[in-house]
């Protein structure tokens, strides 16, 4: 299929001449027009000089006009290529803070009020109209070029700005993160502030520190905001939530995070991050081995329990070996459930009412056991160091899921033991 005929080109040669001679005559006054609208428009916007003390916008306004009447007045056929400065307008909106929104309403603004003029020197030529209709879609086409420029020079130096944001941020992260036991909270503010003001982060008291799993590896970050600093080139991202106890931080974090799990350690001094860092590092230790819920972002503050007596593995074992070790004088089965009865008791320090009611057994069964307890362990139950050791050990056994808490329930023998109750040797 041929290209659609071109009423821009049918225009006599001589007539196309006279419209740019005339066009371009007048640039420099229109250009003059078009800032001083755009002054009046945007009475803000500072304009920055250039070498020779001239607006730059001034110049690039100029710059583009003349540009496009000698690119429609040739052979060439419509611009392709646009001034270069419109890219630095582009990178200077990033470096203001603003977004390009300002920026196209202001050409858009140039591309009317230089259409309008235009078009009056192509009525007193005697241009025909669809020509002018042809000309007006090139100038169009020309302003989405400068857009285009501007939003690759935006684009450049956004990247350029993020990028080193992220350096500074880690910098900033890795100073707050570390152990630095000798250096005194004084100095050590003041090391973080030096930092934190680098990338605007605002010192807040107290933060919180968060450790990540990610859901895949080509998940997209959490949908945090500036406020919290979020390290992903970690195996396991980190994050630091600044005052995380101000009201509405929580459901924010809750929202910006759903899809991810990992742990949040516990509010501390800015000076102690380190500490939460410890604590969420811990959690998430035990959410891997499936001794916590791994399906969400949880709190370490809400499994205190989890936390103080999982971890120390060893202690706990060599503890339990010493404080339980009557029950290897019973079978597996008996065993356990001794062990969730003699549990029970200490937490509720009730009688057999209150603890069958915890076990869901019959009162006549705990009186059993509880007879068989003290038999076992004699008067270590009433020792309140020994108590509290048994209930350390019986609690972490329960963490792990070797203890239930319940048992099965008894009917109408309500005074005999259980199936498997056999008793001890």
């Amino acid at each position: 299929m041929p290209p659609p005929r071109s009423a821009w080109r049918d225009v006599p040669e001589e007539r196309v001449r006279g419209f740019a001679e005339r066009s371009l005559a007048e640039v420099p006054v229109l250009a003059e027009d078009i800032l001083r609208e755009i002054r009046r428009e945007y009475p803000n916007l500072p304009f920055t000089p250039d070498e020779n003390g001239e607006p730059m916008a001034l110049v690039a306004i100029r710059r583009a006009l003349e540009h496009f009447v000698r690119h429609i007045a040739s052979d060439a056929g419509r611009p392709h290529d646009h001034p270069r400065v419109f890219q630095e307008f582009g990178r200077g909106q990033v470096l203001r803070g603003r977004s390009l929104d300002s920026l196209q309403a202001m050409y858009r603004l140039g591309v009317r009020l230089a259409w309008r003029r235009l078009a009056e020197i192509g009525q007193q030529l005697d241009i025909p109209a669809p020509a002018m209709y042809e000309l007006a879609e090139t100038g169009f086409e020309y302003l989405d070029g400068l857009v285009a420029q501007s939003m690759r020079g935006y684009a450049e130096a956004a990247a350029r700005q993020a990028g080193e944001r992220l350096r500074l941020q880690r910098r900033l992260l890795d100073l707050l993160l570390a152990e630095n036991p000798r250096r005194s909270p004084a100095a050590a503010t003041e090391a973080l502030a030096e930092r934190a003001a680098r990338i605007g982060w605002p010192l807040p008291e107290r933060v919180a520190v968060a450790v990540l799993l990610r859901p895949a590896r080509e998940a997209l970050a959490p949908a945090v905001g500036r406020h919290v600093l979020l390290d992903m080139e970690c195996e396991q991202p980190r994050m630091v939530v600044p005052d995380p106890e101000e009201a509405g931080r929580p459901e924010l974090l809750r929202r910006a995070t759903v899809g991810w799990s990992g742990a949040l350690g516990p509010p501390v001094p800015l000076t102690e991050a380190a500490k939460s860092l410890r604590w969420a590092e811990a959690a998430v230790r035990l959410m891997e081995r499936g001794l916590l819920p791994a399906d969400e972002v949880l709190h370490c503050t809400e499994h205190t329990e989890a936390l103080v007596l999982l971890p120390p593995e060893e202690l706990i074992d060599a503890l339990a070996r010493r404080r339980l070790a009557p029950l290897e004088r019973c079978g597996p089965t008996h065993g356990r459930r001794l062990a969730e009865t003699l549990l029970a008791w200490l937490e509720t320090r009730g009688g057999a009412p209150e603890v069958a009611a915890r076990l869901g057994v019959h009162p006549q069964t705990v009186r059993y056991r509880l007879r068989q307890i003290r038999e076992l362990w004699g008067a270590e139950v009433d020792d309140p160091d020994s108590r509290f050791e048994l209930e350390l050990v019986l609690r972490a056994r329960r963490l792990r899921g070797e203890l239930t808490g319940s048992a099965e329930r008894v009917s109408d023998e309500w005074s005999r033991p259980l199936p498997g109750e056999a008793g001890c040797a």
